[in-house]
């Protein structure tokens, strides 16, 4: 990839490339019902897409990570699509998605899938 004055695409510029891709993403996500933009605040979760409270998107250290059905998340992952998302902890969640930067899956669709999985797993109240 190269940036505007030809030269090579950094880093930072395959960063900010992701930073608007997920831009457009919420965009498109929070004009849905009962789907909560990113917070201002600080810290975990800061960043995420929310249905009803619970996180099913977000953007980490340039990923898109997305929260998809166990066996979803391992399809992904054996297609080498990404890894199992640990938040920094040293254990993989099996439930979790960080996506390659690199991936050329399609992130409104992967958004779509995990907006469907935290539907069908809402509690009811």
């Amino acid at each position: 990839m190269s940036g505007e004055d030809g030269r090579a695409a950094g880093p930072q510029d395959r960063y900010a490339d992701l930073q608007d891709r997920y831009t457009d993403l919420v965009e498109e996500m929070t004009a849905l019902d009962g789907v909560d933009p990113p917070s201002d605040g600080r810290g975990f979760g800061r960043t995420a897409l929310r249905c009803h409270g619970k996180i099913f998107a977000m953007f980490v250290r340039g990923h898109l990570v997305l929260k998809l059905p166990a066996d979803r998340v391992e399809e992904l992952v054996s297609a080498d699509e990404g890894v199992r998302f640990d938040a920094n902890k040293g254990t993989p969640m099996r439930e979790w998605l960080s996506l390659a930067p690199d991936s050329d899956r399609d992130w409104p669709a992967l958004a779509h899938e995990a907006l469907a999985f935290a539907h069908a797993n809402r509690r009811p109240g």
